[in-house]
């Protein structure tokens, strides 16, 4: 890791900060009153979130930071971040012109949309502070492997606002990465004392001190900057006033001014602070008081050296929302926005000359630009987006697991436990993880083939015993599978960063993680947000739907299929039967490494079936495309039972009953309603353009006779399957699960809940009246 020069010019990151917090709080202003709005609306932006960074990420880009480092921003300074790259030369004045507008700058940073290189994706807080986290555990995990030259390595870096601090996943993150050891992590945290709608409550720094040290990291809380810090110690009962002073008195003085420090202290003070007054004018108190730990470049760039080891680190620096703006300090400023006299006042104050607000270095005096341009020119963050790398995992062919009856977690599990004893790259790139539920997945296999990852080596005791047990827990560092306790939050960061590590590390993994499939919805927003960063992983949530039986309702999942149908870069497989299954998984393998590719789901069941017989592989690419005909319907076909995942033995049972008395009765086995959905909805846009290619569930459906009817059936919200019938208009007998499960045995339960095969015969004679009569 290459290591910053030790004594950076102080006088020259000051500058860099000036220039930071003018070209955020201008490109702010330019997007909300000088760009045309063509819709009238407020374009936003956040001018005091941002001059409360400006400090801390001069002195960490143009000084601190390694050029392996990654750092996760915080949402609302991600104008401070492209101004750094509008000064490294890597962001275009367009861009930063166009911020919120349609094709520029996003509102926080975005590792796909935006045009410069962002480490991790931030928007949702909490999640990007969390992340860096695993993806330092990652880090370990490659270098363990062979896959990372030390050289390679570097420090991941979270900035957040101190309000993020109340984001729960924190924690669950928090104490995760104590379990694992984690280490080359600096947490910073913009210790403003505002938030969106309030000010914070007084001296929570004191308890995040606490909770950091609990669990093994260093808390440096930068409070002072050293003038105000000399002033203080020279006058402690100054010193003991204000470290006493609660938050909002102490931004609404900032706001206020000098003359109102004045009244106040001589309030509360008297004649002890007497000595104290004189020594400074109006001006000169409201200068001095604003001289925070977090704006002092002096302590970010001492703090930041003293922090120059493997150590993970929590930094509290000391801020002031708003700092340098005319609404410092004020509890409104969250989306406070400057206006123009306001604008043009600052333009004045940092010596910006009319008309060359977009100058990099414009207010920059001659004698000071080399040192300036010396920094620049010598900071180590990335100026170019990585070309993202694909291809390089062989996927083999994936055999379908033996047995005449079996369930597809156990078949997940079986094809794992191969793959494993085959070898080969893939099963090499292969790293899973679990909260809690690795053997109730099925797992366990795979585990006790491949071993538990540890950076340091950690026995298993009850095999050390010689205690009898199914399971191998010993972990080493060439261990293949990541524990996680029980938080769901975590399984999703865990498979964002291992999703992330071609992109981050430059070798791509091919992370699989596994759950209860209800209990996607703890962490679906972590879900979402590795997504959005298009991490690429496998998901696989098992056991799912009321089949579960005897486990209960708390255990047995409804809307997941809702769920995975309106997720973007997220694709949802749902097998009925193992070779299915097979064929979905090596698409996922395969997907994972495509330029063009997702990450996938499987939603899979503990219900043993039988397997049916195949004359060919005509199903397969159906199968991966979403549905096929299990049985093909007849000529004219006025009916079909449309069914999926672990009911379809009684989908079959009923065709079977039914085939005689409804000729030409088809059975469609839909293995991925997203996948019909995404391209029945991208054939209609196609057709607006000009194009008249059929969706794939277009073409299925219209073997059926014009307006014959469907009976959908899934362990699942009905909705999952009943929107077919609006893909030709055909009428829908809709069968599912739209309340909370119980507990009972499987035809108990089928029966109370109609998935079974009576309900499905009522459902099909009903169609049949209803087209009868329609005909009549």
């Amino acid at each position: 890791m290459l290591k910053p020069a030790s004594t950076p010019d102080i006088a020259a990151l000051k500058l860099l900060e000036e220039r930071l917090r003018w070209l955020s709080a201008w490109t702010i202003h330019h997007a909300n009153h000088i760009r045309p709005s063509p819709d009238g609306l407020k374009v936003g932006g956040h001018q005091a979130s941002c001059t409360s960074m400006t400090a801390i990420m001069a002195a960490l880009y143009f000084h601190a930071l390694g050029p392996n480092d990654q750092v996760a921003v915080k949402p609302h300074a991600g104008p401070v971040l492209h101004a750094i790259h509008y000064l490294l030369g890597s962001q275009t004045r367009e861009q930063v012109e166009n911020f919120r507008g349609f094709g520029g700058m996003q509102s926080y940073p975005s590792r796909t949309k935006d045009k410069i290189p962002v480490d991790f994706s931030t928007g949702s807080v909490g999640l990007g502070v969390a992340i860096t986290a695993f993806a330092s555990l990652i880090q370990d995990y490659l270098t363990a492997h062979g896959w990372l030259d030390d050289a390679d390595r570097g420090r991941f870096v979270a900035l957040m606002g101190d309000a993020e601090l109340d984001e729960g996943n924190i924690y669950e993150a928090l104490i995760e990465a104590a379990k694992h050891d984690i280490r080359n992590c600096w947490w910073i945290v913009d210790y403003n004392r505002q938030s969106l709608d309030a000010t914070s409550a007084d001296r929570m720094f004191e308890r995040f001190d606490e909770i950091f040290k609990s669990c093994g990291w260093r808390v440096i809380e930068l409070r002072w900057g050293k003038r105000l810090q000399a002033a203080l110690d020279a006058h402690p009962k100054i010193k003991a006033w204000l470290e006493n002073l609660p938050n909002a008195d102490l931004s609404a003085l900032h706001y206020q001014g000098g003359a109102a420090w004045r009244t106040r202290i001589e309030t509360d003070l008297g004649k002890a602070a007497a000595t104290f007054l004189k020594a400074h004018d109006d001006a000169g108190l409201a200068a001095l008081f604003t001289d925070l730990g977090g704006h002092c470049m002096d302590c970010l760039v001492d703090a930041f050296a003293s922090a120059d080891d493997d150590v993970p680190t929590l930094f509290i620096a000391w801020t002031i929302k708003g700092y340098g703006l005319p609404f410092a300090g004020h509890k409104d400023n969250h989306s406070g926005l400057m206006n123009p006299t306001q604008m043009a006042a600052l333009r004045e104050a940092m010596g910006v000359t009319e008309g060359r607000e977009w100058e990099p270095l414009e207010g920059i005096g001659d004698n000071a630009r080399p040192a300036v341009e010396a920094l620049i020119d010598h900071s180590h963050t990335a100026r170019e987006k990585q070309l993202r790398s694909f291809g390089t995992i062989d996927v083999p062919h994936i055999p379908t697991p033996a047995g005449e009856e079996q369930s597809t977690q156990a078949a997940f599990g079986r094809i794992l436990l191969d793959l494993s004893k085959a070898g080969g790259p893939l099963a090499d790139r292969i790293v899973t993880t679990s909260p809690d539920v690795t053997v109730s997945t099925n797992l366990g296999a795979w585990v006790n083939q491949r071993g538990l990852f540890r950076r340091r080596e950690m026995a298993d005791v009850f095999a050390k015993a010689k205690i009898a047990s199914a399971q191998k827990w010993a972990a080493t560092n060439q261990g293949q599978h990541i524990e996680l306790g029980i938080a769901e939050n975590n399984l999703f960061l865990m498979l964002a960063a291992a999703g992330l590590a071609g992109d981050l590390f430059g070798t791509r993994l091919v992370p699989v993680g596994t759950l209860y499939d209800p209990f996607i919805a703890r962490g679906l927003d972590a879900l979402n947000y590795a997504c959005y960063q298009d991490a690429r992983f496998i998901l696989v949530a098992t056991p799912s739907g009321i089949t579960l039986g005897p486990e209960g309702g708390a255990h047995q999942s409804i809307n997941p299929p809702l769920i995975a149908l309106g997720q973007p870069g997220l694709r949802h497989y749902e097998p009925a039967f193992a070779d299915e299954l097979a064929a979905m998984m090596e698409e996922a393998f395969r997907l994972i490494d495509d330029p063009a590719g997702e990450s996938s789901y499987f939603r899979l069941s503990t219900r043993s079936v039988a397997q049916v017989e195949r004359a060919d592989y005509g199903w397969r690419q159906g199968a991966l495309q979403g549905a096929y005909w299990l049985r093909p319907p007849g000529p004219d076909a006025e009916a079909a039972i449309v069914a999926m995942g672990a009911v379809m033995p009684e989908a079959l049972a009923a065709w079977d009953e039914l085939r005689g008395d409804v000729p030409g009765l088809g059975l469609l086995s839909v293995t991925s309603p997203n996948l019909l959905h995404r391209g029945w909805t991208n054939a209609q846009a196609a057709r607006w353009g000009g194009k008249r290619e059929p969706s794939h569930v277009e073409t299925l459906l219209s073997a059926l006779a014009p307006g014959a009817g469907l009976v959908t059936i899934a362990d699942a919200a009905p909705a999952s399957l009943s929107w077919l019938g609006g893909v030709l208009g055909q009428r829908v007998a809709p069968l599912g699960v739209d309340r909370f499960g119980q507990t009972g045995s499987l035809p108990e339960l089928y029966a109370a809940y109609r998935l079974d095969q009576e309900a499905l015969t009522e459902g099909v004679a009903e169609l049949l009246l209803a087209r009868a009569a329609t005909t009549a």
